[in-house]
């Protein structure tokens, strides 16, 4: 073991957080007393500089060889504290935390059971570094390629910002062009900048660039390995178009007979077999629809071929497999809309004129189907519009969250209707929630402009049948601020949709190592301290994929991974944790228990020896290994028998 333990415990006050409840200076005068324990202190901020720089001088003066920090979350602070030990020349595995604020202070009001608590949680802290081990970390090398999924703004950013510092970027995109979401927009708020001009640029900079290698129409299959050394499988979906070839003409698309619903219009019109989403994608190259073209139904056809002078069309092409290797991974998957179908009081799909908000959003641009013309099903302009908000959000039946942007969106509809109609404006709000740099005031511009703003929640929507009114829809709603129910007649309901989880998230979640929150979206590493990364080291997410957020939020997200990523390159290795579990393969059975436990993937099984093997690189120290081993053959760094059932006794004292 070494020299003789000689231990150092710090109590910290975390201003009034832990020292208005527990009383520190019994505390630290428990702490004296215990074993070992050569000076305990307590102090109003540990973790201050000063705080720091008690511990490494009584580390030189007092010949201390273990360091203990009551104070908040190990989370928080944990790394800290260990560099302060390594900079003073202890191995930061000889540091343990106690947590008396988050475990102790902020659980109790009871002044005497809080410190008595706390003092049970020191004394078990002082238990368990007394038999705790040096253990050394590995550094392992950084791939300076990177991988990021998903082509929307998001994914957009991100690449630029890597790939402008000359790394190497791969960006997946699943659709036949990058542009998602943002791209079917007409307007941003609150500037109303065009949205398709902001961004076609950056759409044009992805596809030219040099470090960039764009992957659209393609999926990503598997992942292996760790931070710093991913591989990826990626499948590259037969266009049935040499990209090479094409020149982006499209007479290919002209001469098609066959048509579809187009995805892009959101269903609102039709676009050919073959076709390119929209005028501006990236890359501006067809892709051929094998569920609508007459060639893959029936065998006949085949005038895209016939016309093409570059000779592009190629229906025998299959999908290719593209393996790559990088050291970092940014998933920017994005988000879905929420389908107010199952909300049927609101006529969504059966009752005329009842619209999403993306699907207004496609009527009211000019590359739309209706060339930018606000008109109703029957081709005439509307006189009356009602906008429904909070429409799938905050609703315990559906979504509980807020999607941030509802209200936002709903105040630039109702301008964009005025600008393009006289049709008279009604919002119906739960509440308006204005959050942003200028959003208030485009709020208050709104509300200069004749907009109706009703306040509460709406019941119904219903088709006015009476002669006088026929076509007609009433809005039933109730006006909390007049403190009754309203019916309002209306040519057209929009329903602000909220935004939602993609459909596969759980299955990209499987396939990145990631968790999601109980809302679907993915789970980062920390909400304030570490809001981009995850648990998986070297995997970041951004973006509507983390959570609902606007287009500033999204792309400052973007630029923080990106960040995040060129940080890791400039290093050029990776620091692996030293805590992470062994397997003796000389007990080992081969059951593989512990390979379906770990939630990580870092264990696997070695055909030829029948036994398992942890990849100390994918290892995260959990012990779901330890736990679940029947053979006893798996032990934990850092988190020995002997260290557990050590600060268990503590505890008990």
């Amino acid at each position: 073991m070494g020299r003789e333990p000689r231990i150092g415990v710090y109590i910290c006050h975390c201003g009034s957080n832990i020292a208005g409840t527990v009383d520190v200076e019994q505390v630290t005068q428990f702490a004296s007393s215990l074993d070992s324990v050569v000076v305990a202190r307590d102090y109003r901020f540990v973790c201050s500089d000063p705080g720091q720089s008690m511990i490494k001088e009584d580390i030189q003066e007092l010949g201390l060889n273990r360091i203990v920090v009551a104070s908040c979350s190990p989370t928080m602070h944990e790394p800290t504290f260990r560099r302060v030990c390594q900079e003073a020349g202890i191995n930061p595995y000889l540091f343990q935390m106690a947590n008396i604020r988050e475990q102790c202070s902020w659980v109790t009001e009871d002044k005497q059971l809080a410190t008595e608590k706390a003092k049970a949680l020191v004394s078990a802290a002082v238990r368990r570094v007394y038999y705790q081990q040096p253990l050394e970390t590995r550094q392992v090398p950084m791939n300076p390629n990177t991988l990021i999924v998903g082509g929307g703004i998001a994914g957009i950013q991100a690449a630029l910002e890597i790939a402008d510092s000359e790394h190497k970027v791969y960006l997946v995109e699943r659709t036949p062009s990058i542009g998602g979401h943002m791209i079917q927009f007409d307007k941003t708020f609150p500037t109303l900048d065009c949205s398709a001009c902001i961004l076609t640029p950056k759409m044009t900079l992805v596809g030219s660039h040099p470090f960039i290698e764009l992957l659209t129409y393609s999926e990503v299959e598997e992942i292996s390995g760790f931070i710093g050394n991913f591989k990826a499988k990626i499948r590259k979906k037969a266009r049935c178009v040499d990209e090479e070839r094409c020149t982006g003409c499209g007479v290919c698309i002209e001469k098609c007979p066959w048509k579809a619903d187009s995805e892009f219009d959101v269903g609102m019109s039709k676009r050919k077999a073959i076709y390119i989403p929209f005028d501006q994608a990236v890359p501006n190259v067809p892709v051929i629809d094998r569920e609508h073209c007459a060639y893959f139904l029936k065998g006949t056809c085949r005038a895209c071929e016939k016309f093409c002078e570059a000779k592009a069309i190629d229906f025998e092409q299959v999908d290719k497999f593209v393996e790559v290797e990088v050291g970092s991974i940014i998933v920017a998957t994005g988000f879905n809309v929420f389908d107010p179908t199952p909300i049927s009081q609101y006529g969504y799909k059966w009752l005329d004129n009842v619209i999403t908000g993306l699907e207004f959003e496609r009527l009211v641009n000019s590359a739309g189907p209706t060339g930018g013309n606000i008109v109703l099903k029957d081709g005439s302009p509307p006189r009356s519009i009602a906008i429904i908000h909070c429409v799938g959000s905050r609703d315990k039946n559906y979504h509980e969250y807020c999607s941030r942007v509802c209200c936002m969106y709903s105040l630039k509809y109702a301008h964009l209707i005025k600008e393009k109609t006289e049709a008279e404006v009604y919002q119906m709000y739960i509440d308006m929630r204005c959050f942003g740099k200028g959003y208030e005031e485009f709020y208050d511009r709104i509300s200069e402009e004749g907009v109706n703003f009703i306040r509460g929640k709406v019941a119904e929507i219903t088709e006015n049948t009476t002669s006088e009114g026929e076509g007609k829809l009433i809005v039933s709603c109730e006006d909390t601020l007049l403190g009754s129910i309203i019916k309002v007649p209306v040519d057209m309901v929009i329903l602000s949709i909220a935004l939602e989880a993609q459909p596969d998230a759980e299955a990209v979640a499987r396939l990145f190592n990631i968790s999601q929150s109980a809302d679907g979206f993915f789970l980062e590493k920390h909400p304030k301290l570490d809001p981009v990364a995850t648990t998986t080291d070297g995997v970041f997410v951004v973006g509507c994929c983390q959570g609902p957020k606007d287009i500033p939020d999204t792309v400052a997200q973007a630029s923080a991974a990106a960040a995040r990523v060129l940080a890791l390159i400039s290093k050029g290795s990776v620091e692996i944790e030293a805590a992470t579990a062994i397997i003796d393969e000389r007990i080992c059975s081969g059951c593989q228990i512990c390979k379906l436990v770990c939630p990580y993937s870092a264990i696997s099984f070695e055909e030829e020896k029948q036994v398992c093997r942890v990849n100390e690189a994918l290892c995260k120290g959990c012990g779901a290994c330890v736990g679940g081993c029947p053979s006893d053959a798996i032990s934990l760094n850092h988190f020995t028998n002997e260290q557990i059932l050590a600060e268990m006794e503590g505890v008990l004292v």
